[in-house]
């Protein structure tokens, strides 16, 4: 059995192409391979509060273990685990994906490499490699070779190429660890070189290309480490051979307890990953930027049908059909388990947007070697005009109700957004009756968007047009630009949402029930979003203490899931969501002194 309960306090690895979840005992729990949507072979995290398998661990035999220390390297995505025992004895795990560049291209290969060291005392540990497959209904059997052990299944097979002593592992049986270790967990192909090479080697270059990376952000002068820490990891949930960017490593993570709310966020959204290429845009790291337009263009280049989807797979053309799994317990026993996500059916228009959105980069940003041109401009128009008829139907909304439509605010603002970018593109490129007629369309939506989300009864922008139904996504108007934050109707809004949604410092998302009933838990990025509205409207004081309070709430990495528990401060939701850490870098650059007035 694992040694300690699952928790979201873990470690993240990854590449760009697969990423694992480290638990505080340096357990890998999570995963998935060979891809971030993939089979995961490590499922622990979700199979139950005391897993007997679906699990990589390194532990002490017979002894009692009394404290762990973990933590990044600095400016990495390396995580050193530190275990100790009540006699003194310690060593340490030393866990990374391999990525950097190699014969002139990235490489990052579906590998894990854990180097375990002895620190000081008599160091008897035993080592459990318990993968399961095909969704956690199949547990493999090794099969073993001189110094290998494989797995194999339908979907495929993993490889352990180790110099630690294979029938140990194999037996699970004890050792005493008396030198550094090299344990790989790769692809099931020979490893061509010395095990304890490779790991050194991978190690050192692994490191010098996450440090290079981090040297290269645009950082702010205050919360430096957290604004590096949420750009690494959100450059973990980017998948390098297409351009996705997946809203978060997991599935079915609960939002809270005993509630139905288990997703499978492992896939991109479109509208979750514009955010996050807004982020990465500002601290500089363009080529995510570059990628995932490349990502957005194959979209919409091969779909086949009338509207864009609110999700794709990181392989746009691949199925994700939602289904649940009887082979795993959930997290903490929290089911069901879902593999796929049923939002790839929903309609939510804000999706052409957020599109707009990020192509829009391509004709303003001068850092791009590739400039947007006349050819993607008209690509982009039929989504325009496909947002202009949209923008005032019912939909699912930014929050995908799965059971009621309503015309929410939010995806009419982004339809306008559409419209909006548009007329700046067009103008950009000197296409002056194009740019006329999207900024006249625009106009005319903006006039009744704005008309119709505005309730004198809520005292406020609502989340439906024609309603009195609060929203903290009203709290994004201003920085869309649909209104000015110095309108007093914006700043009532802020105001009224704040007392409304508000519960101890952290926001909901709404406060009326939705088809799961009423949320118990705050929607971590709402609680960013307010923090900005508050600077925006003059508040700064009381939002830089917000965002304060919010970053407490990281994880002992400096990382968030998707939801808080108000009550507790626990970590809810999928992780580590990619929403949240964008609220980490956007809130940072705004709230920041600059360097002048640092000094």
């Amino acid at each position: 059995m694992m040694t300690i309960r699952p928790s979201l306090d873990l470690a993240v690895i990854g590449n760009g192409n697969i990423a694992a979840l480290i638990d505080k005992s340096g357990s890998l729990v999570w995963m998935c391979w060979p891809r971030l949507d993939g089979d995961p072979v490590f499922c622990a995290l979700v199979d139950g509060e005391t897993p007997n398998d679906g699990y990589f661990s390194i532990v002490f035999d017979d002894e009692q273990t009394s404290t762990f220390e973990q933590s990044y390297l600095r400016n990495t995505a390396i995580v050193r685990t530190v275990v100790a025992s009540d006699s003194g004895a310690a060593f340490s795990i030393t866990d990374f994906v391999p990525r950097f560049l190699r014969y002139d291209r990235m490489f990052h290969p579906p590998s894990v490499i854990r180097i375990v060291e002895p620190l000081s005392g008599l160091c008897r540990i035993r080592i459990r490699l318990r993968p399961r497959m095909s969704a956690g209904a199949l547990r493999p059997r090794p099969i073993v070779g001189s110094n290998h052990m494989r797995f194999a299944a339908e979907g495929g097979s993993i490889r352990l190429s180790t110099d630690a002593p294979v029938s140990h592992i194999v037996t699970e049986g004890a050792f005493i660890l008396s030198r550094p270790i090299t344990l790989i967990l790769h692809a099931d192909e020979p490893l061509a070189d010395s095990i304890p090479r490779v790991g050194r080697e991978f190690f050192d270059k692994t490191q010098d290309y996450w440090q290079g990376w981090a040297r290269q952000l645009n950082v702010p002068y205050e919360w430096q480490e957290e604004v590096i820490r949420a750009a690494i990891t959100l450059q973990m949930c980017a998948f390098e051979e297409s351009g996705a960017i997946v809203a978060a490593l997991t599935t079915s993570m609960p939002e809270a307890p005993d509630e139905q709310r288990n997703w499978d966020y492992r896939f991109c959204w479109i509208r979750d990953a514009y955010f996050t290429v807004l982020a990465l845009n500002r601290v500089g790291a363009t080529a995510t930027m570059e990628r995932f337009i490349h990502y957005v263009t194959n979209v919409i280049a091969m779909e086949r049908g009338p509207n864009l989807k609110p999700v794709y797979a990181i392989l746009p053309e691949m199925p994700l059909e939602e289904r649940t799994t009887p082979h795993l317990a959930g997290y903490r026993g929290y089911g069901p388990v879902r593999i796929g996500n049923a939002a790839v059916d929903q309609i939510q228009h804000d999706v052409y947007g957020s599109v707009i959105l990020a192509a829009s980069q391509m004709f303003f940003d001068e850092r791009l070697p590739t400039k947007g041109d006349e050819a993607l401009f008209a690509m982009l128009e039929p989504l325009g005009m496909r947002a202009l008829a949209l923008a005032l139907v019912p939909d699912a909304g930014i929050w995908e109700y799965r059971d009621t439509l309503s015309v929410h605010t939010y995806s009419a603002a982004m339809c306008w957004v559409a419209c909006d970018r548009l007329a700046r593109i067009a103008h950009k490129l000197g296409l002056q009756d194009r740019a006329q007629q999207w900024r006249k369309s625009a106009d005319g939506l903006r006039v009744e968007i704005l008309n119709r989300a505005w309730s004198e009864d809520a005292g406020c922008f609502t989340g439906r047009l024609d309603s009195d139904h609060i929203d903290a996504s009203s709290l994004l108007l201003a920085e869309l630009g649909l209104v000015k934050p110095e309108d007093p109707r914006f700043i009532a809004t802020v105001e009224r949402i704040g007392n409304l949604l508000g519960a101890k410092g952290y926001l909901f998302r709404y406060a009326a029930p939705d088809d799961f009933g009423e949320p118990s838990t705050a929607f971590t990025i709402c609680s960013f979003w307010y923090v900005e509205a508050l600077a925006a409207i003059g508040r700064r004081d009381e939002a830089r203490a917000l965002f304060e309070k919010v970053l407490a709430r990281r994880n002992h990495v400096g990382l968030l899931s998707e939801d808080i528990d108000p009550a507790t401060g626990e970590l809810w939701g999928n992780f580590p969501q990619t929403y949240s850490l964008v609220g980490i870098i956007l809130c940072a650059m705004r709230l920041s002194k600059n360097w002048e007035e640092a000094r």
